[in-house]
């Protein structure tokens, strides 16, 4: 079993609605914001690859949009999905299986790409199994008000309408062996049923963080984001969460942190706070 990060591309959104109530005297010591408010943030992926399985975990924001739609995230080292796949030495056809932890745009949108006469919609990767849940899929193709447009249907739709979409079974808040080596837990604060992968490797357990924890940054119990439809929840989650990351010793891989790739957590007399933060490379 071997495992790599990829980037699929860096963005911006705003450092208030990635905070919350937390004041920007406050998160901005460790996120600084530019003069529109707007914080750097990427979209970090990971893929194992475990005998003759090739599973990639999320997608980032992919191509479809206008470029109207691109011009509010301000978007760098656009589309390096592919080429840093390429550099690995697979190809999108490789790909058996794609683990979407939720279906916001920013994590699903790089699923599906234009056909090549532009007039529909196909799966990046014509050859993979997508995975989602049943709960959250409804969630995503009846969205709230609240959420609708990090829903977008032309991310989501062609998956169930290629014939490759797939359920994870939800047992409780926690999974075992939905792959090899890899167990699943489900919150629900931030979206309907989201999946946060634990991947046991090399005597650890590394924690595809996906928007529980997007950063070092909100590693303090109230800094939860505003874009969370059930903050209250986040709260109860995250708060079980690190404690056990700190109790065993987890390692938290960020999805989103445009600067600390992990992190190990430590009890203090304050509450959980953050330990170390380094490169995945450099622990394995």
């Amino acid at each position: 079993m071997k495992i790599y990060p990829l980037n699929s591309g860096n963005f911006k959104l705003d450092g208030g609605a990635m905070f919350g109530v937390v004041p920007k005297s406050l998160w901005q010591r460790t996120n600084p914001a530019d003069d529109n408010n707007m914080c750097d943030w990427t979209m970090r992926l990971l893929l194992i690859e475990d005998g003759d399985r090739l599973i990639l975990f999320d997608t980032g924001i992919g191509d479809k949009q206008s470029e109207k739609f691109f011009s509010h995230y301000y978007l760098s080292d656009h589309n390096s999905l592919e080429p840093n796949l390429n550099k690995l030495g697979f190809g999108l056809d490789e790909i058996t299986d794609v683990f979407l932890t939720h279906l916001h745009f920013d994590h699903c949108g790089g699923a599906v790409k234009w056909n090549k006469d532009r007039t529909g919609f196909e799966p990046v990767f014509p050859n993979a199994t997508y995975w989602s849940t049943e709960k959250h899929w409804k969630w995503a193709t009846e969205p709230n008000a609240r959420e609708k447009a990090s829903f977008l249907k032309e991310n989501i739709l062609p998956i169930q309408e290629s014939g490759q979409l797939k359920f994870i079974e939800r047992e409780g808040d926690f999974t075992k062996n939905v792959f090899n080596n890899v167990d699943v837990l489900f919150v629900d604060g931030h979206t309907e049923s989201m999946m946060i992968p634990h991947i046991h490797y090399k005597g650890k357990t590394l924690v595809y963080m996906a928007d529980l924890l997007p950063s070092v940054g909100h590693v303090p119990l109230p800094y939860v984001m505003g874009y969370d439809t059930r903050p209250l929840i986040t709260l109860d989650e995250k708060g079980k969460f690190l404690n056990k990351a700190a109790d065993d010793n987890l390692i938290l891989f960020f999805e989103h942190d445009h600067v600390n790739e992990c992190c190990t957590l430590q009890h203090t007399e304050k509450g959980v706070q953050l330990s170390d933060t380094f490169r995945f490379a450099d622990l394995f």
